[in-house]
């Protein structure tokens, strides 16, 4: 039995890699369902000030076809007792790059609150999106074992 019933885990999700596929299945090992927050492409530009490379609407079929995903949600900004709210989770997930962000900082205690842990992630390897953009634009091989 699997220690949490409901789990809820935000991301963009842009440029899929294995680090985002590791995050996900750690999330569903402690959850029966996992419930993915996928951002929107507004909610994008105005958090990381640049367009997605993918549609909100590929984003989001790419994300509801990974095995560990039960429903896939819209994002639209970082208020998530609103979801919590909407969605009833049990524990919300979060990579641990965010870990020392005020914000998630915040919203953690006031999840714990509502009875809501936060379990934050360590990730695989120090890989991201922004990484992988920056590669592409310098023109490095992925084939060369920075990641």
């Amino acid at each position: 039995m699997k220690e949490y019933g409901v789990g809820f885990i935000c991301g963009f999700f842009d440029i899929l890699h294995d680090g985002h596929i590791d995050i996900l299945c750690q999330a569903k090992k402690q959850c029966s369902y996992l419930i993915v927050a996928v951002g929107t492409d507004e909610f994008m530009k105005g958090r990381k000030n640049r367009n997605s490379v993918f549609s909100y609407e590929q984003r989001v079929e790419i994300v509801r076809a990974i095995r560990y995903v039960d429903q896939v949600v819209p994002e639209t900004n970082l208020d998530k007792i609103s979801a919590y709210y909407k969605y009833k989770f049990n524990v919300m997930f979060a990579g641990n790059d965010h870990e020392f962000e005020p914000a998630y900082i915040d919203t953690a205690k006031e999840l714990k609150k509502l009875g809501v842990d936060t379990i934050f992630i360590p990730r695989k390897r120090s890989i991201s999106s922004t990484l992988i953009r920056e590669h592409i634009q310098s023109g490095v091989s992925f084939l060369d074992g920075d990641f």
